[in-house]
């Protein structure tokens, strides 16, 4: 089973250079829950070409997990 999620790669940071930081610890927000890790791509490919990654780039991503 895959878990298809999206989040955001980088939060708002004054301090930092652009104004944002890497965000290795950023919220996860499921999108899908399929068996194949072809429809994982699938489903990523399609949301992220639907979906502008704005300036923290919010992306979709996929992973692996338990049943």
């Amino acid at each position: 089973m895959f878990k298809c999620f999206t989040r955001n790669w980088y939060r708002a940071n004054p301090s930092w250079p652009d104004g944002r930081e890497p965000d290795a610890t950023g919220r996860k927000y499921t999108v899908a829950l399929v068996d194949t890790e072809e429809e994982a791509i699938a489903i990523c490919q399609d949301w992220n070409a639907t979906h502008k990654p704005g300036k923290l780039s919010k992306k979709c991503e996929f992973m692996e997990c338990n049943k």
